[in-house]
This record gives structure tokens, C-alpha cells and sequence, in this order.
């Protein structure tokens, strides 16, 4: 073990003395390794966590935009469970090192790409938080557009026609919403917190509310149960079914990486593992059922499917309803938004300048690009959403997530130095800040997920693209990294 640093019997990890790495460029309060003294974290709270994050609007439309593709209930239910089973296994896995060490993500990837060469994993989970920050504004937007409609006489064209196929109202909801986001990560991370605490049963009960009146009104489960879907044979099924799959786990892909961001807080890795292990499938599984029994009665009541809760809610007249629904839904999407995509591209951005971005300016900046990436065309449609956005980056964070548990499990046999994570000068600067094995590895992992898009023959691997990019990036560094080593 090295010398600046002491290992409990339980298997944690401190850095005894931070003198050296406090004036470092490397460093800053943010990105710190967390004192044992203040890991606190219990099953509990990790389960909330998850339950927190579960219980939102993009989980309703991820099982929903299946049945919208054509499967039915049991089809979509399958993928679903399935999916999340999968992800919890780098999920687990990248958890670990949070709550032995007690750093962050960004930090963490410093063993594997080099103090400099982590910006790239970061940044690249940097992207993909900001798009679903830009997602989930546009539904809280959305929400209160829904409201401001309900509310306001001819609120729908108060300012004109619009642009983009959105009237200028619509515009200002989003902007309104999205503007609330960033004054919470200015002024009001406590109050959040707090909010979370109900958050996420208040969505569960009024989700289950909107299941009620769903089953009622479609006469019951037998209706619903009897759709059997649009695909008359197994091999039509598979071929939607495999990229799904792919959707599924790339929901998760994002947190599969940045869990060192929360269990670095862990009092144990039994709490931390037990309370995942819990919460995520069960919960994944509970609400998308419930947007799979909504969706699936929509066709039934209206005879149409409708995909996003948000619409349908907008078919409803009784003020009190949509008005106590798009409570419901703000609330849910600002708890989701802040914890799932604002803490990660946060510390993200802080490690590529961590003496110039703090946690807020992080904040801001994740912001501005969930704007400039278009949310409202990866919602557009369930194929933009699912097999454009979702599966398009879970082939890139596939690919990190091979190069991470290969180097920490295999390579390093999970042993790390925690000082030299957070000098320029220490031993993970290899050439330059550079570990090329980890930047070549995640390149060959994104080739190979990617070049279906552009090479005809590779199509067939694009469907596939969180398992490519995660087995060839995984081969890669173990040849590369393994050589270097001996």
C-alpha cells in the first residue's frame, strides 16, 4: 500500500496527508477524495437514489416508445427488465472504486487514460449528460406549457405561430423551465434535496392515479393484455428487439460510468451494492410497466398510441387534473434533471480546468449545451428518441466502460494511489498526462460500435452497439495495457 495512504479493514481507503495534492493544478473541493469521516451514505440512501431517478418522465417514454414501435406488453416489458439487469453488472462494477477511494469519476479514469487523457471519457459523459439535461427541460417545458394552456385563455397563440413547428409559447415554457433548472444550481441545491425526498413516491402514486384511469377506461386488463403487437414472427421481433435491448442499456449507460460520483459517499460496498441491486431493476421495471399499460390503453380510448404522458395528459378538460399532473411532472423532472445529469458534466467539466470551473459554472455550461444539442428533435418521435439518441451513444460509453473495469478488476487488481491521481507529476502521467492504451482501446471500441453508420457490410453491429464498444475497447487496453506492464 502506498505510504501517503491507509486502508481500513473494511477495504476503504483515505489519503492521509492532502498537503501535496491541495496546491495542485489537478485538484480542487469539488474533485477531493471524500474523508471516511464523511461517507455517510446507506442502503437507504442509494436506493432512494435510484427510486429518485426511476420515477421520471424518460422512463415512462422509453417502455412506452416500445410499444410505439411495435411491440406489445410483454415484449416491451421483457426488454426493459432485461436491459437493466445488464447495465446493473458496469454499474456495480464502477461503483466500487467510488467507495473504496472516495473520488469521483474524472478522477477515477485518470488511472486508466492519464491526468490529461481523462478529459477524454469525461467530456465525452459530459455530452451525453447535457443532451439529457436539454431532454428533460424540453419536457418540463413542455409540462408547463400544458399548464399555462389549461390556465391562460388562448395561451397557444398569445405570441404568434412560432418556428421549428413549435408555437413561441412553447418556446418560452422551455425557456422558463429551463431558466428554474439553472437558478436551483445557482441558489437552491438544499431545497432540492429536500424536494427529492417526496418526489419520487408523489410521481408513483400519481402515475399509478393516471394506470386507473387508464384500465378503467379501456374496460379493464383484458383489453390491454390482448393487444399482440404488429410483428408476426421471431425474426421480426428480432430485429427490433436487439437494438432495443442496446436502447435499454444505454438509458443507464451514463451512470454506469459516473456512479463514483455518489458512492464515493458509500459507508460500505455491501450498502452500496445491496441498495442498487434493490432499487434499479425493480424500480426500472414498476414504472415502465406502468407506461406500458398506460400506452397500450391510449389506442384503445383514443384510438391512437400516444407515447409522451405529457400529451396525453393534454386530451384531458378538467383544470384541476392537468394542473396537479404538471406539478407533478415539473417536480419529478427538476429532482431527476439536477441529480442525474448536473452533478456528473459538472465535476466533468471541473476536471478539464479544475482551477477556472467550479461546480456552478459546470452547471451553466451544461446548460447552454443541452440547448445548442436540439432536445426537441431527439423527441420527436419514439425511433429518434430510442434507436437514434439512446442507442447511438451507449456504442461510445460502452467503449469507456470496457477501458475503466478492464484497468481497475484486471489490470491494477483494483489497487490504486490516490495522491497520484492528483499530481501532474505522479505516476499516472505516463506520457505526457496521455495513457494511449486508453485512448486507443475507447477509439476501437467507437469504430467498431459506430461503423455500421458509414461502412454497409458493419450495419449489423451498430444494433449491437453498447456490447461492440464495450468488448473491443475491453480486448484492446488488456493487449496494449497488459504488454506495457510486464
Amino acid at each position: 500500500m502506498h505510504t501517503t495512504q491507509t486502508e481500513l479493514a473494511d477495504g476503504r481507503v483515505e489519503l492521509r496527508d492532502r498537503s501535496r495534492i491541495e496546491s495542485s493544478p489537478l485538484y480542487n473541493r469539488d474533485l477531493a477524495p471524500v474523508p471516511i469521516a464523511e461517507r455517510n451514505w446507506t442502503t437507504y440512501n442509494f436506493a432512494a437514489l435510484w427510486i429518485s431517478m426511476a420515477h421520471c418522465i424518460p422512463t415512462y417514454m422509453l417502455a412506452s416508445g416500445l410499444i410505439a414501435s411495435g411491440m406489445n406488453w410483454w415484449q416491451a416489458l421483457l426488454t426493459v427488465g432485461l436491459g437493466n439487469t445488464i447495465v446493473l453488472v458496469p454499474i456495480l462494477l464502477n461503483s466500487h472504486p467510488g467507495t473504496k477511494y472516495g473520488i469521483p469519476f474524472p478522477v477515477f479514469a485518470r488511472a486508466a487514460y492519464g491526468t490529461i487523457g481523462s478529459n477524454v471519457p469525461a467530456l465525452m459523459r459530459a455530452l451525453v449528460a447535457c443532451g439529457w439535461f436539454g431532454i428533460q427541460a424540453w419536457i418540463g417545458g413542455e409540462a408547463l406549457n400544458t399548464f399555462f394552456v389549461t390556465v391562460i385563455p388562448g395561451w397557444a397563440t398569445l405570441l404568434g405561430r412560432g418556428f421549428g413547428g413549435h408555437t413561441t409559447t412553447e418556446w418560452v415554457s422551455f425557456l422558463l423551465f429551463w431558466g428554474l433548472n439553472v437558478f436551483i444550481i445557482y441558489r437552491g441545491m438544499d431545497l432540492l434535496r429536500r424536494v427529492e425526498n417526496w418526489a419520487a413516491p408523489f410521481v408513483l402514486v400519481m402515475t399509478t392515479v393516471l394506470l386507473v384511469w387508464a384500465i378503467r377506461s379501456a374496460n379493464g386488463f383484458g383489453p390491454l393484455l390482448a393487444e399482440s403487437g404488429k410483428f408476426s414472427s421471431v425474426g421480426e421481433f428480432s430485429k427490433v428487439f436487439v437494438p432495443s435491448l442496446t436502447a435499454m442499456i444505454g438509458f443507464w449507460a451514463t451512470l454506469s460510468l459516473n456512479m463514483p460520483d455518489f458512492t464515493r459517499f458509500g459507508r460500505s460496498q455491501r450498502q452500496q451494492v445491496v441498495g442498487q441491486v434493490v432499487a434499479l431493476p425493480t424500480t426500472m421495471f414498476v414504472f415502465a410497466a406502468m407506461g406500458v399499460l398506460i400506452t397500450s390503453a391510449t389506442a384503445i380510448i383514443y384510438g391512437e398510441l400516444i407515447w409522451d404522458p405529457i400529451k396525453l395528459i393534454g386530451h384531458f378538460r378538467n383544470p384541476f387534473v392537468i394542473a396537479m399532473s404538471m406539478f407533478t411532472a415539473v417536480v419529478a423532472t427538476l429532482a431527476v434533471n439536477i441529480a442525474a445529469n448536473v452533478v456528473s458534466p459538472a465535476n466533468d467539466f471541473a476536471n478539464a480546468f479544475p482551477r477556472a470551473i467550479s461546480f456552478k459554472t459546470g452547471g451553466l455550461i451544461t446548460g447552454i449545451l443541452g440547448i445548442v444539442i436540439q432536445p426537441w428533435r431527439l423527441l420527436a418521435d419514439p425511433s429518434g428518441y430510442i434507436y437514434g439518441w439512446l442507442l447511438r451513444y451507449s456504442g461510445g460509453l460502452g467503449a469507456i466502460a470496457g477501458v475503466l473495469i478492464a484497468d481497475y478488476w484486471l489490470v491494477r487488481r483494483r489497487e490504486l494511489q490516490i495522491e497520484d491521481l492528483y499530481l501532474p507529476g505522479g505516476s499516472y502521467r505516463y506520457t505526457s498526462g496521455w495513457h494511449m492504451p486508453g485512448v486507443i482501446a475507447t477509439v476501437a471500441g467507437c469504430a467498431a460500435a459506430w461503423g455500421g453508420l458509414v461502412v454497409a457490410p458493419l450495419r449489423p453491429l451498430y444494433d449491437y452497439a453498447w456490447f461492440v464498444g464495450f468488448g473491443v475497447a475491453l480486448g484492446v487496453y488488456l493487449l496494449l495495457a497488459g504488454r506495457a506492464r510486464r
